[in-house]
C-alpha cells in the first residue's frame, strides 16, 4: 500500500476536526475525498503532507511514517493545496524551475519543459503567475505537485476555477498520471468523482460514514425502486395528483417539473402517461432518474 491513516484524531481547542479516522489507498487508486464544507478533508490532507499535526494516530507513505520520516516523505508527496500559493511575482517557467530545484530533481530544465507542456502551460510559461487566469493558476499548481514525479498526489479541488475544457483536459491528466500513483483528491464536483475516481471516502464532522468503489456507492442509502422525472408544457397544481394509486407519490416538485417514485415492481410510466392523458396534462419529457452521487452524496450528509 501507499498511503494509510490509522486512527487518526486532530483537534482545534476542543473541537474534534478528525475523530480517529482510518484508511489505506494502494498504488493505482484514485480516490475522491468527499464532504461538506468544514468536515475534515483539508485537515486530513493538510495531516498527510506534514504541513500540521495530528494529535493521535499514525500516518504512513509508502510505510515511513509521518512522525519519524517527514522530509522523506515530502520527497515522496505531490500537494496541490485549496488556496494554491504560488509567487506571483515569479514568470511560470521561473517557478517551475525554482520548485524543482528544491525538490533536487534530477535533468530539472528539462523535466520543467516536460511538465510545462504536459499540464498545457506553454503558451502562458512566459508571463508571471499574478498575471494568469485563475484555471492557469491552478495548472501552475498542479505542475509544481507532478515536477518531481512524486508516488503520492494530494490534490485538494484541483479544477477549481477551470472551463469545461480545461476541467476535461485536467481529469484526462489526473487519469493518466493516476495508472502509476496513489492519487487522493477532494472536489465539490460530484461528475468529476463518478468521471475518474475508482473509490470514494465519505467524510462527515469528522468521521468517514462511507468507503465504496464508486460502482457500489449507491447500495448504501435506501431508495424507492422507481424515480420518475416528467416536465409538462404548463404549470400544474399538485394537488390533481392525489387522485394517483397509493403507490405512486410525488416527492418534489417545481412548477412544471416533478418527481414521482414508487415501490412497485412494475414500471409506472404507463400508469403515469394515462393518467395525465385523462386530466388534459401535456407532457414534455418523462424519464426514469438514475441515482448520482450528488443525491448520494446528500442523502448521506444532510
Amino acid at each position: 500500500m501507499s498511503l494509510e491513516a490509522k486512527n487518526i484524531t486532530k483537534l482545534y481547542g476542543i473541537q474534534k476536526a478528525l475523530d480517529n479516522v482510518s484508511f489505506k489507498i494502494n498504488t493505482g487508486e484514485i480516490v475522491g475525498f468527499l464532504g461538506p464544507n468544514g468536515a475534515g478533508k483539508s485537515t486530513m490532507m493538510k495531516i498527510i503532507t506534514g504541513f500540521i499535526e495530528q494529535n493521535e494516530g499514525d500516518i504512513f507513505v509508502n510505510n515511513l511514517n509521518t512522525k519519524e520520516n517527514i522530509k522523506e516523505i515530502k520527497q515522496q508527496i505531490g500537494y496541490l493545496p485549496e488556496h494554491n500559493p504560488l509567487y506571483l511575482d515569479m514568470f511560470v517557467k521561473e517557478y517551475l524551475n525554482f520548485v524543482a530545484k528544491i525538490y533536487s530533481a534530477d535533468n530539472y530544465k528539462k523535466k520543467v519543459s516536460e511538465i510545462i507542456e504536459l499540464t498545457g502551460l506553454t503558451s502562458e510559461q512566459n508571463k508571471k503567475n499574478g498575471a494568469l487566469s485563475k484555471g492557469y493558476r491552478q495548472r501552475v499548481g498542479l505542475a509544481a505537485a507532478l515536477i518531481h514525479n512524486p508516488e503520492v498526489l494530494i490534490l485538494d479541488e484541483p479544477t477549481t476555477g477551470l472551463d469545461p475544457n480545461q476541467i476535461i483536459e485536467i481529469r484526462n491528466l489526473i487519469t493518466e498520471v493516476g495508472k502509476k500513483k496513489t492519487v487522493m483528491l477532494s472536489t465539490h464536483i460530484m461528475q468529476e468523482v463518478e468521471a475518474i475516481c475508482d473509490r470514494v471516502i465519505i467524510i462527515n464532522k469528522g468521521q468517514i460514514i462511507a468507503d465504496k468503489p464508486v460502482k457500489s456507492i449507491s447500495g448504501l442509502i435506501k431508495r424507492k425502486k422507481q424515480i420518475v422525472f416528467t416536465e409538462f408544457a404548463e404549470s400544474v397544481k399538485t394537488d390533481i395528483f392525489e387522485k394517483l394509486p397509493e403507490y405512486i407519490s410525488v416527492v418534489t416538485s417545481e412548477n412544471k417539473s416533478f418527481l414521482f417514485e414508487s415501490d412497485s415492481e412494475e414500471d409506472i410510466r404507463p400508469e403515469l402517461f394515462h393518467f395525465f392523458a385523462d386530466n388534459n396534462l401535456i407532457l414534455i419529457t418523462m424519464k426514469q432518474k438514475d441515482e448520482n452521487m450528488e443525491d448520494i452524496f446528500r442523502s448521506l450528509t444532510q
